[in-house]
């Protein structure tokens, strides 16, 4: 029951230190440069945009088979073994064709089974009527769509945090599925329009004639809304970019380029060895610009012009900052929760906290007088300190967190109810008040920590493997009981330590 001077006086800083980090919560912030941190409102108290993204699978895998098709046509060739009747088979996952001649099936078979695998054992090859079948095992695929959502989710992120979008939330659903709420955000027409965009990035040349339909090339609109032949060879890929940005150039809005070492020398070799071609700048199967290559491009940067706007612009140099999506991202559910209902759920949650308290409080003062009011003065502290810590680290709450907030004080409330009956029974045996406080306090305070201890590793799972609202709950109860067990067994027993010395009462008002 002794405490240090320098006890006493950290006790006294931390709980001072927490009023202080609370203080931004209720005051507008002086400056930006000002390091003022505050809790954030979530989607449910604050309103904002709610999508739920599901990746398109099938173009996935239509991409894996057009890559195995690119694949098997250059082992061929440059094994010397011809084929006819090539054909790829989506449903199957699998490549198809017919040697050129009967007796170079064992020739183009073991050019097939030669090729380079991803993973051991991706693809498996047979001989089908006549016909060599090469196809990717489903496990491989279903790896390649749980990589694509991984890295869908990192783009995601990385465009949404681009837009300057306070507190997102960015999480995976399902195998196939991406759950973003943005609070605060009340165009959600713009950010359905970031995030449902590929962003995928080619260049290509124009056929001969680009007005007329030819094999080995697509047409495509351009920005005039021309339809122009564009060869389905990549030149060069817009994976291969380092950098992205908006700017002016001659009066409009232009997206600035700027390619790492192996863009570059793509990008130099193709302007150099085609100077006076037009070349395509192809965005998720669309002509963003077709520009005339006038002198070689051998610096790795480049710039795209065309009917650009300032947002249009900023828009694109984001998405291809951020990446090219591995497949679309389809939107199959979309709220806008207004300001209102975020006003009515943040007076629902203050009123049932604000009751829960004033309740708390008044059971502790009925049940155990004095002993009851610095419970309560404990109560207000730990309270005071959960806001503390959310807003040191800016955390986001929301209606389920403040449903944990309160569930945290009626948890405190049970630690201070443990040790006043312990102490009023040491009393009750015939022991002196300080033996009474003494004892009360250190058998009380192995209950205490054994409990929060166990409530703690159960929350600390509930926040590493729960999502969304839950992760909420669990992260202000997880917080909470560290509070709590300051609160109780240091802020309380310093409170009433105090008091003992000063008065040295005969009896316990407990």
């Amino acid at each position: 029951m002794y405490y240090s001077r320098l006890r006493m006086l950290g006790t006294a800083a931390l709980c001072l230190i927490s009023v202080l980090l609370c203080v931004p919560n209720f005051l507008p912030a002086p400056s930006k440069a000002w390091p003022w941190h505050q809790v954030h409102l979530g989607l449910d108290l604050r309103g904002g945009s709610f999508l739920l993204l599901q990746l398109d699978t099938k173009v996935l895998e239509h991409d894996k088979l057009a890559i195995l098709e690119g694949q098997v046509k250059h082992a061929l060739q440059a094994g010397g073994a011809g084929y006819v009747d090539m054909k790829v088979d989506q449903a199957a996952a699998a490549v198809s064709f017919a040697p050129r001649a009967p007796s170079e099936l064992s020739k183009a078979l073991a050019i097939i089974k030669a090729l380079p695998e991803p993973t051991p054992g991706a693809y498996h090859s047979a001989v089908v009527g006549g016909r060599i079948v090469l196809a990717i095992n489903r496990d491989t695929l279903k790896a390649v769509e749980r990589e694509a959502i991984t890295r869908s989710i990192e783009i995601v992120r990385r465009r949404i945090d681009s837009t300057g979008a306070m507190d997102p939330t960015i999480a995976r659903e399902g195998d196939d599925r991406i759950m973003v709420e943005l609070p605060g955000v009340s165009d959600p027409a713009h950010i359905e329009k970031l995030l449902g965009t590929t962003a995928r990035m080619t260049f290509h040349l124009l056929a001969p004639d680009p007005s007329v339909a030819t094999p080995g090339a697509t047409m495509m609109t351009d920005e005039h809304g021309r339809k122009l032949a564009v060869l389905n060879q990549i030149e060069v890929d817009g994976a291969d970019l380092s950098d992205a940005s908006a700017g002016m150039s001659d009066n409009r809005w232009a997206v600035h380029l700027n390619f790492d070492a192996k863009g570059a020398e793509e990008f130099g070799r193709i302007t150099t060895a085609n100077v006076g071609k037009p070349f395509a700048i192809v965005l998720d199967g669309r002509i963003l610009t077709a520009p005339v290559i006038n002198t070689p491009i051998t610096g790795g940067q480049g710039e795209i012009t065309g009917n650009f706007t300032a947002q249009s612009a900023t828009d694109l140099a984001v998405m291809l900052r951020a990446g090219a999506l591995p497949a679309p991202l389809v939107i199959v559910e979309q709220n806008s929760i207004g300001p209102s209902l975020g006003e009515a759920s943040i007076k629902a949650g203050l009123i049932s906290l604000a009751v829960g308290f004033v309740l708390v409080v008044g059971f502790m003062l009925l049940f155990y007088g004095l002993f009851g009011l610095y419970a309560d003065i404990a109560l207000l502290a730990n309270l005071v300190m959960i806001l503390a810590v959310l807003s040191l680290f800016e955390a986001t709450i929301t209606l389920p967190g403040m449903a944990g907030i309160l569930l945290t004080l009626g948890m405190a409330v049970d630690a201070n109810i443990l040790i006043n009956e312990r102490v009023r029974e040491e009393q009750n045996r015939g022991l002196k008040p300080l033996q009474a406080l003494q004892v009360g306090f250190e058998k009380a305070t192995g209950t205490i920590v054994d409990s929060n201890a166990t409530a703690f590793l159960a929350h600390v799972m509930l926040f590493v493997f729960g999502t969304g609202p839950v992760r909420n709950f669990a992260l202000t109860i997880t917080i909470g009981i560290g509070t709590t067990l300051f609160t109780t067994l240091v802020l309380t027993r310093l409170l009433i330590v105090r008091w003992y010395a000063h008065t040295r009462p005969k009896e316990l008002p407990v």
